[in-house]
């Protein structure tokens, strides 16, 4: 009977990595946890799954992008009982959020906590936005109140991870939400949520887009005129205060939102010079955010967009008597990884941990390769043995095809007394030397695949 051949189809939107990716994703993992850790993050993990009126409830448009979950039967063949209607959560915020309710009197606050896990968007799949994508978040939530230095705690945390991970220069654009709100009352606008989404369309549709559609929102001409002459104020220093108090507004909230985007700006002066900067277009398209709100770019791929971002919260976690306030930001890791793979930026040097590979003499002593490789496994030295005691060419241009560096050959040299040594070599130099399997050590940079960042040619950058 044959077997009937089954075509295998690529679904769209869910990125699957080869080894030498994989290997790049884990090291920009492990630097982002390393640093969020570093800064007294604790790591928790949330379920896949929320209440569908849950996550309707938070996040602007997010019923267009939620993915519903549904038992296909019940025990024993049974229809599937009565459950509340499910589906994957579309980011990590809103379920922290559940988490922080039901866990509060658990919780010491403020509580910090870093996640980093998959999620699910329903989205037309496009270069760098997927429907199931890796997301990397910290954030902070308190009782009742919430400090503000916490506001810019969370870019200068990015900006120390940015400078570890080969991804070139990046820059933190950072904003405040109580200064559009405060600048638009001022002029007389009262839909402000509205006015924000329009203006959030900038770097999309560009000015004279917004322009029109901020007056078919119902602005007069001259109103639209003073939100792009807001939006188009950017600094690194403290100069944007001087040039919004220019524009002749002014406005209690727009004076908090002055008060607190500076205190940010400063810190990143201090500890960040360079890579934050006041950016007053940045309005971040979901209603949850009440502050200080957050975008990253990197320099040079501007056209890329935002591939890090958050911002300041204060209703989205409360169970109508205790409100818990919080600030967090998040790196979009599939979406900046996609990116930089996508157009060859960034490299690995090999395909596989493994730093050696043991070769295998013969079959019959196997044995020894094997406990060879233990004394070095012992001594965290990743390794492989040969799959097959083959010619020793062939197990070389094994090692070479992973990027495996060093060949170890068993009993590779006889003294003049009839003693036996292993000997390993370099497979990129050709030099070979004794060795023993409990001391012997690759060079440092050799542990670990490497993760490199690539000039990129003339033609990548087109690309």
């Amino acid at each position: 009977m044959t077997t009937p051949r089954t075509k295998v189809t690529p679904i769209s939107g869910f990125p699957e990595y080869l080894p030498a990716e994989r290997i790049i994703e884990q090291h920009f993992i492990d630097v982002i946890r390393e640093t969020f850790e570093l800064h007294g993050f604790p790591s928790i993990e949330t379920r896949a799954v929320e209440p569908v009126d849950r996550l309707l409830g938070k996040g602007g448009d997010a019923d267009k992008e939620i993915y519903a979950v549904s038992r296909l039967a019940g025990r024993d063949g049974d229809e599937a009982t009565a459950e509340p209607e499910l589906g994957l959560h579309f980011d990590l915020t809103v379920p922290f959020a559940r988490y922080v309710l039901e866990n509060a009197g658990k919780l010491a606050f403020p509580f910090r906590r870093h996640q980093i896990q998959k999620v699910w968007r329903g989205e037309r799949p496009q270069e760098g936005r997927y429907r199931e994508f890796t997301q990397c978040d910290i954030d902070v939530v308190d009782v009742g109140e919430l400090a503000p230095h916490y506001e810019a705690e969370m870019p200068l945390v990015m900006a120390e991870i940015f400078r570890k991970l080969p991804v070139g220069d990046m820059v933190i654009q950072v904003n405040n939400r109580k200064i559009p709100e405060g600048f638009y009352r001022g002029i007389g606008i009262e839909d402000v949520a509205g006015t924000l989404r329009i203006v959030d369309k900038l770097d999309k549709v560009g000015p004279d887009a917004v322009k029109g559609l901020l007056i078919d929102a119902g602005c007069t001409a001259e109103q639209a005129e003073q939100c792009l002459a807001l939006a188009a104020i950017r600094s690194e220093d403290l100069s944007f205060v001087e040039r919004v108090r220019a524009l002749g507004v002014s406005h209690p909230t727009l004076d908090e939102g002055l008060e607190a985007l500076s205190a940010v700006i400063r810190a990143g002066l201090e500890n960040a010079p360079g890579q934050l900067v006041a950016d007053l277009r940045i309005a971040r398209g979901l209603d949850y955010y009440t502050g200080t709100v957050y975008e990253t770019q990197l320099v040079g791929y501007e056209s890329w967009g935002s591939f890090c971002s958050g911002g300041r919260y204060d209703a989205l976690a409360s169970d109508g008597r205790t409100t818990y306030p919080g600030v967090g930001i998040s790196i979009g890791l599939s979406r900046l990884l996609g990116l930089l793979i996508g157009k060859g930026l960034v490299t690995a040097n090999r395909s596989t941990p493994a730093a050696v590979l043991v070769a295998v003499n013969d079959e019959e002593h196997r044995g020894e390769s094997l406990r060879i490789a233990t004394d070095l496994r012992r001594r965290a030295i990743a390794c492989e043995v040969a799959p097959k005691a083959a010619k020793f060419g062939k197990q070389i241009r094994y090692a070479e095809r992973r990027g495996i560096p060093f060949v170890w050959f068993p009993q590779a040299r006889e003294d003049d007394d009839g003693a036996r040594h292993d000997q390993v070599k370099d497979i990129r130099s050709g030099e070979q030397v004794d060795a023993d399997s409990l001391t012997w050590e690759p060079p440092l940079e050799d542990r670990r695949p490497r993760v490199e960042a690539v000039t990129p040619t003339t033609e990548q950058e087109q690309r």
